[in-house]
């Protein structure tokens, strides 16, 4: 979950803290006389009088947040002691370290704090600003924004011009100001009705391409554009041969100049292709032969799960009254009712970790029944529980369960956790969770800001009957290898590894993992179980532009069947956090529910449809129950025994158990030569039980592949490869310092590539600017720096009033 803006500001950091914070980290030598870091004043800008300038900013989290520096002048800046802050001033300062200076027409990255590398631990909202702060405390930069951009904000020309909605993201390097129009795919034989060549526009706004000039190799085969013709942000135009009036050859070239003559994009070929030639991905991938010419419309390739319009209605239409909630609602889940037809819904706060039970009009509107929503705490009766994901059960009625990152009381530290709570209403004022299952041990280096975003649960009985494969065993899913789990496996979506975890939660509070499911996008924001569809969704939110994708189950494992790009009207810079789908189906339409974590112009829920067939409720289109057993009372002790669902019967198990998977063959040392070195790439060094990208290739997304840890061969996992040609893969804790290789193999033991890797065993978090000094006595000491004690505020929007 990225921090949304507009937070109270009831803390101020005091400038004997903020020196105290650079002393402790041998940041600075001298003590500023006043540090004012979290003051604010609107008339700074993002150009400071010594030539530093906030160049680029990205708030989308494709992988982290960031805010790039320039140098425009002619000498070095020390930005040692510089500290970084939001528009949330309750949030910690980030205080550059020693030694971070920014070369003379150079660049210096802000960056967010990851497994890897020291950062800030707040995320950069939809609406946010970046604040800059020199040593002595004062502001010396401020940008601000009310929308995330669609690529990033960044300065054209680069360093001195305005900040506008860049062509491409360019962290650390000069910004990409170019002309977003570029060639997606080119017919140059047997076409419709003769050769064309599709344009698109990676861009965030309408093109006019009149002036713009295509040309085959030849300088004298010109066509220029006529006045008026424009492309869409992400949409297609295509000139045809009738247009420009001259052929694609068998060996030639497509190339696109803009009026001034500068050269805009190109591709040459040597053959024609058996299709088409097209960018994966669309507007920004490489060119490859498609599966099918797709003239107009996006790009199709064999074994490659391309996102296609979403089959619903076009809109996503407001639900709640304006500041109905307060912001950060994350999670959302729907289940029948024994008052509605049309079911009900829970939700999740995560800022301030809250409960909300909302009810339907029986018109299409929804509200919450608990309006000021209840109070979710850990089971000893404090903490902050960042609520992100909620789910209910079949075999646990009266109960629903939160997914979390954290205890927002304290930030810094990461605590995944899946919660119980006892409740059929939500009209508890208060609640305290009455068991916890905290998998920080099975995510070691995961950030506090990374964790457990969605939550939903799948019943053992549709498991076995659709021939779930057991990762962990390595045969077909067992229920009974898990005893005490109860009667399903909770699926979790993991915001920092981008991925799906599948649990059995038992109730003395172990757990095991059963499998792990790779995703083709940057953000796992929600998960949901769909019977309906025998699905399951997994969903982004605006750093992926709202899409969602459907996973069916093959050969025993959950896979992308299908991605849908956000309803066509939808606005794809929401943060769509949450997201259901009713069981009724009226009129062949299922309704969809989303929720907003930015509670963008006030409003946090909205809806939307999704097709279905005939009319009525399908019962198994969710897992859980109208509660209505009353719970027992919650002691922070064990699950009560499971309680048989009434939602409807659930599918029978087939009697004949599905084959076990092929266990993956360990590479040959022989195999890794020179030759396949460096086909991969992954970081150059890691922790013990750090979680690392591997870069395997886009032209493997969506195929699964074996990540080795060599010498001695450990996988790693069987994953799957997301869009951008990427896999997430844990090393061991027990894995031994040294050399090591980085393996990864086809799933018929083919080697794809390695690359060397050194693993160091000390099990330290990156530095974050207190190395040397323990919490408490850095605590002491900024007491003792200060003078003062220090107020600690329990950041509660419920209570932000003041």
């Amino acid at each position: 979950m990225r921090t949304p803006a507009l937070r109270p500001r009831s803390v101020r950091i005091g400038a004997a803290i903020v020196t105290a914070l650079a002393l402790g980290a041998g940041v600075v030598t001298a003590s500023p006389a006043l540090a004012a870091v979290g003051d604010d004043d609107p008339s700074v800008g993002a150009a400071a009088p010594n030539g530093l300038v906030v160049n680029e900013v990205e708030s989308n989290g494709d992988d982290t947040d960031w805010v790039e520096l320039a140098n425009t002048s002619s000498a070095s800046i020390d930005l040692t002691g510089y500290a970084f802050l939001d528009d949330d001033s309750t949030h910690d300062a980030y205080v550059l370290p020693a030694g971070s200076t920014i070369a003379p027409g150079g660049y210096f990255v802000i960056d967010q704090l990851s497994a890897t590398a020291p950062g800030f631990d707040f995320g950069l909202g939809g609406a946010d600003t970046a604040r800059v702060y020199d040593p002595a405390g004062d502001l010396v930069l401020r940008y601000s924004w009310t929308s995330h951009a669609v690529v990033t904000y960044g300065r054209c020309a680069d360093g001195t011009g305005a900040l506008v909605d860049t062509t491409a993201s360019t962290k650390g390097a000069a910004n990409d100001c170019s002309s977003p129009v570029r060639i997606n795919e080119v017919e140059s034989q047997d076409g419709t009705p003769g050769d064309w060549v599709e344009l698109t526009n990676v861009g965030s706004t309408t093109v006019d391409l009149g002036g713009y000039v295509l040309k085959d190799s030849e300088d004298d085969h010109a066509y220029t554009i006529p006045a008026g013709t424009t492309i869409a942000a992400g949409g297609f135009t295509i000139l045809d041969e009738a247009d420009f009036g001259f052929g694609l050859g068998k060996a030639d070239s497509a190339r696109v100049f803009d009026p001034r003559g500068a050269l805009v994009d190109s591709y040459s070929w040597t053959a024609h292709a058996a299709a088409t030639y097209g960018r994966n991905p669309d507007g920004t991938g490489d060119f490859a032969e498609t599966a099918e010419s797709t003239k107009g419309t996006a790009n199709r390739f064999a074994g490659v799960v391309t996102a296609e319009p979403w089959p619903g209605g076009p809109d996503e239409t407001v639900l709640d009254d304006e500041d109905t909630f307060t912001g950060d609602l994350s999670g959302i889940d729907w289940t029948t009712s024994s008052t509605s037809e049309d079911g009900q819904l829970w939700a999740v706060q995560n800022g301030d970790g809250l409960l909300y039970h909302l009810t339907s009009d029986g018109q299409g509107g929804w509200a919450p029944s608990n309006a000021a929503g209840t109070d979710l705490r850990y089971a000893d009766g404090t903490g902050t529980p960042d609520a992100e994901g909620v789910t209910v059960t079949s075999d646990d009625p009266g109960a629903v369960y939160v997914s979390t990152e954290r205890d927002n009381d304290v930030s810094k530290t990461s605590r995944p956790s899946v919660l119980r709570y006892a409740t059929t209403d939500g009209s508890e004022s208060t609640l305290r969770a009455t068991d916890e299952w905290d998998l920080a041990a099975d995510f070691p280096g995961l950030g506090a800001n990374a964790g457990l975003e969605g939550v939903t649960w799948i019943p053992d009985s549709w498991l076995t009957e659709q021939g779930f494969a057991d990762e962990h065993t390595g045969a077909a899913y067992a229920p009974s290898t898990y005893a005490g789990h109860g009667e399903g496996l909770f699926f979790v979506g993991v915001e920092g590894t981008a991925s799906v975890s599948a649990y059995a939660l038992m109730a003395d509070g172990s757990f095991q993992r059963v499998a792990t499911i790779g995703s083709p996008f940057a953000v796992v924001a929600d998960v949901q179980f769909d019977p309906t569809l025998d699905a399951l969704w997994v969903v982004c939110d605006d750093a992926c532009a709202g899409r969602t994708a459907l996973y069916e189950l093959t050969d025993g494992a959950f896979t992308a069947a299908k991605v849908f790009e956000a309803p066509s009207n939808a606005d794809r810079t929401l943060a769509n956090e949450g997201f259901a789908i009713s069981g009724v189906c009226t009129d062949g339409q299922r309704a969809t529910f989303y929720a907003d974590d930015n509670d963008t112009d006030g409003f946090s829920l909205r809806t939307g449809t999704y097709p279905c067939e005939g009319s009525g409720t399908d019962p198994g289109t969710d897992p859980g129950t109208d509660p209505t057993p009353t719970p027992a009372p919650g002691d922070g002790g064990s699950t009560p025994a499971p309680t048989p669902g009434t939602g409807g019967p659930m599918p029978t198990p087939s009697p004949t158990a599905p084959a076990a998977p092929i266990a993956p063959v360990a590479p040959s040392e022989t195999g890794l030569t020179d030759t396949n070195r460096g086909s991969v790439s992954a970081p150059s060094s890691a922790r013990a039980g750090e979680t690392i990208t591997v870069t395997v290739g886009t032209q493997y997304a969506g195929d699964q592949v074996n990540v080795w840890l060599y010498s001695t061969p450990t996988l790693l996992g069987t994953v799957t490869v997301a869009e951008d040609g990427t896999v997430r893969v844990t090393i061991p804790a027990d894995a031994p310092a040294g050399e090591h290789r980085i393996v990864v193999t086809a799933a018929d033991g083919t080697v794809l590539g390695w690359t060397p890797i050194t693993i160091t065993a000390d099990g330290q978090l990156a530095f974050t600017g207190s190395e040397g000094l323990g919490a408490g006595a850095l605590i002491a000491f900024l007491l003792l720096a200060a003078g003062a004690g220090v107020l600690i505020v329990r950041r509660r929007k419920a209570a932000a009033a003041e």
